[in-house]
């Protein structure tokens, strides 16, 4: 199938009618990589979404659940756990901002068992979807240290800044090392999102909506695809490219990541 688009980063079970969305937004061509906040999550929406192949579940641990004691030390190890056996990967990360700054050391050590796994249960491909909030830097140094990214990654590994809001350099750096971005509205709305956008690769730029604004509420298939039409729109004035040529393109590198038919 020819997807016209894929949200390359959305908490599609977090949403009270995620099976509505997604047979609404298979039929609009869309398909979704949910992203849970927790391996609780991914279990259930693992069970629960099985039926829709216009999805694919990943592994999730956000940093937040960490930072406010929501999840701690066995949640981690059950992440790491799964990461080891599964292909797609997300939401993990690190956030040192104001929702997770106290809990730095927690963080690191998680992040780091869940790239410690990825490196040593290689797959011929697998797709890592990352939090980052001041924190790009020491993101970067473990995908490196680790080998989940480098000269020692796997080759069929692929790793994804989720809405990248890192220093001039350290974009640099992920652009280096061939990391690729999923960008949303909400990215777009900063001088510096909007400058990142118009310097990446064609190959290495993704759509996400990052949705629900709220989660365990309804929502909708479509208000996913007026979030990424208006992105996708943005990013093509801002690149001074043809939209539906761009759309083809991003749609078609984001369908291959996550192995869709």
């Amino acid at each position: 199938m020819a997807w016209r688009f894929v949200d390359m980063h959305c908490h599609l079970d977090r949403m009270s009618n995620a099976d509505e969305v997604a047979r609404d937004a298979a039929a609009r061509g869309i398909a979704i990589f949910d992203t849970p906040v927790t391996p609780a999550d991914t279990l259930a929406a693992q069970e629960r979404l099985r039926a829709h192949t216009n999805v694919r579940v990943g592994v999730g641990l956000h940093p937040w659940w960490l930072a406010d004691g929501r999840c701690g030390t066995a949640d981690a190890d059950l992440t790491a756990e799964l990461a080891g056996e599964l292909a797609y990967i997300g939401e993990v990360g690190l956030d040192f901002g104001r929702r997770g700054g106290n809990t730095q050391e927690l963080q690191i050590a998680a992040f780091e068992s869940i790239c410690r796994a990825i490196a040593k249960h290689p797959l011929p491909h697998r797709v890592i979807s990352i939090h980052a909030i001041h924190a790009a830097t020491t993101a970067l140094d473990i995908l490196e240290r680790t080998g989940v990214a480098g000269a020692d990654a796997h080759p069929g590994t692929s790793v994804i800044f989720h809405w990248f809001s890192g220093s001039s350099e350290e974009f640099a750096r992920a652009r280096r090392l061939g990391c690729y971005f999923s960008i949303s509205e909400h990215m777009l709305k900063s001088k510096r999102g909007r400058e990142y956008a118009r310097q990446l690769p064609e190959g290495r730029l993704l759509l996400e909506t990052d949705a629900p604004p709220g989660l365990d509420a309804p929502y909708s298939a479509e208000a996913l695809e007026a979030s990424l039409t208006g992105a996708l729109a943005t990013i093509a004035e801002i690149r001074r490219v043809p939209q539906d040529a761009l759309g083809h393109t991003i749609a078609t590198t984001s369908a291959a990541l996550l192995h869709l038919g």
